[in-house]
């Protein structure tokens, strides 16, 4: 368990480091759920009728069903990485 706490100096050298991991995730997640959610369900959606999910064209697909399905995978994910995150920085919760 890393102590950040103990010299100033790495204390905020270890926050930043922390923040901009964080930072980093959200912006992945932030990125996958546009392109999902606003890409696939409307922008791209005619180029997607083509392919059939379900008996219906994915791109009304991903505008229903997927866009949803997807971003409670990234919560999941979301989650699972900032557990991951608290113990490489020894702030998890007991």
């Amino acid at each position: 368990m890393a102590d950040h706490t103990t010299n100033p100096a790495t204390s905020a050298e270890g926050d930043r480091t922390y923040w901009s991991a964080n930072l980093r995730i959200i912006s992945v997640c932030l990125v996958i759920w546009a392109l999902v959610s606003f890409g696939f369900g409307i922008l791209l959606r005619p180029a997607l009728s083509g392919i059939t999910v379900g008996g219906t064209d994915l791109g009304f697909w991903f505008a229903q069903q997927g866009s949803i399905l997807v971003f409670l995978g990234l919560i999941f994910f979301y989650a699972f990485r900032m557990n991951r995150l608290d113990r490489e920085f020894g702030v998890e919760e007991e």
